[in-house]
């Protein structure tokens, strides 16, 4: 399940008629190629982080890579501190240092309170809708963030006459996407886990004999159905970049709980009242274990050819519900990695 991975949206400055190699910092051109290039593979070891986290799923297994983009960005932070001011002018290379260190903050402390949160993220809905929340502000921050470095290079482009064409390259574009793509995935999986959280709650409530509380995960499973069907019929979510597979998927788990909760759910019930009610017709004729008459007996006896009949019919139903249960889990699981591993670009640094 891929619920955590960030974008951070990078847009390229080229200097129109400054060759990019040039190393003479005593060149306005030059000086921001050189505070450029020492972010350069900063934003590629991100974006390589991105992808390992995309297809692997899970935020503990990529610590490793984590680590190295912690490693990665310090050794920026060190490059561009070893930079000099551009004649006096210390406003870039202080704008870059900064940015910087708030990718290193940003990598160390929120990305660590993702991996932690997601221990717990299963737990409830709220849970779950913090766990994503995070992902979208720290996601934010990293925008604002950029947002703030990119308008430093404008200004001191302007400051020393740097004419500046704004472009996208590959690695920007693979970011870009890699965002949309989280953003996206991350409205679909929200429909699909309060429908799936709810359907758990009922099982528990089943297993624990709770009709009550069993009839209330109904209603709610109902609610979040509705819900999500509506959603997914907007045009932000019925597709991604011509791409339906997930949002199909997503409708289909949607279908079978829909299902579930009208049709299946309610004969679930019913058995656990009938079972109910013959404990009770249990508990009344063992109370007249001296004084039962023939009719006290032929109805105890029909009580239990009625429930033995619907003991057999539900353990029936819970094994067909049980096994629809599994497969569009597993689908949905599938078209969750499948539609990563197909949208998500793949890069390595």
């Amino acid at each position: 399940m891929n619920r955590w991975t960030l974008a951070l949206a990078i847009a390229s400055l080229v200097m129109s008629g400054i060759s990019l190699s040039a190393q003479d910092l005593n060149n306005p051109g030059a000086y921001m190629d050189a505070i450029t290039s020492a972010k350069l593979e900063m934003n590629q070891q991100y974006m390589a982080y991105m992808s390992v986290a995309a297809h692997r799923r899970r935020a503990k297994k990529v610590e490793k890579v984590r680590e190295q983009t912690l490693e990665t960005i310090a050794n920026c932070r060190s490059r561009t501190v070893g930079l000099p001011k551009y004649k006096g002018d210390n406003s870039l290379r202080q704008s870059s240092i900064e940015y910087i260190q708030f990718c290193y903050r940003v990598f160390n402390e929120d990305y660590s309170k993702i991996v932690n949160m997601e221990e717990i993220a299963e737990q409830s809905v709220d849970e779950m809708q913090a766990y994503l929340m995070m992902q979208e502000m720290t996601s934010e921050k990293l925008k604002e963030a950029s947002a703030r470095m990119n308008q430093a290079e404008k200004d001191f482009a302007a400051r020393y006459n740097v004419n500046l064409i704004e472009t996208k390259d590959d690695l920007s574009e693979k970011l870009s996407v890699a965002g949309k793509i989280n953003h996206y995935s991350d409205n679909l999986f929200i429909i699909f886990f309060k429908c799936n959280w709810e359907d758990e709650q009922m099982i528990k409530a089943y297993n624990n004999k709770k009709v009550n509380d069993a009839e209330q995960a109904r209603n709610a499973l109902m609610h979040f159905v509705e819900e999500g069907k509506s959603k997914l019929q907007t045009d932000s979510l019925r597709n991604f970049m011509g791409n339906p597979a997930l949002a199909n998927s997503c409708m289909a788990a949607l279908q079978f709980y829909d299902h579930l909760a009208k049709v299946e759910a309610p004969r679930m019930t019913d058995y656990f009242l009938k079972q109910e009610n013959f404990e009770k017709i249990k508990k009344n004729m063992e109370a007249k274990s001296s004084s039962r008459s023939k009719e006290d007996v032929d109805a105890y006896n029909r009580a239990v050819k009625d429930i033995n009949s619907s003991i057999n019919e539900f353990n029936q139903l819970n094994q067909e519900v049980n096994k629809k249960r599994a497969d569009v889990n597993a689908q949905w699981e599938k078209a969750e990695w499948d539609f990563n591993n197909d949208m998500m670009p793949h890069y390595k640094k």
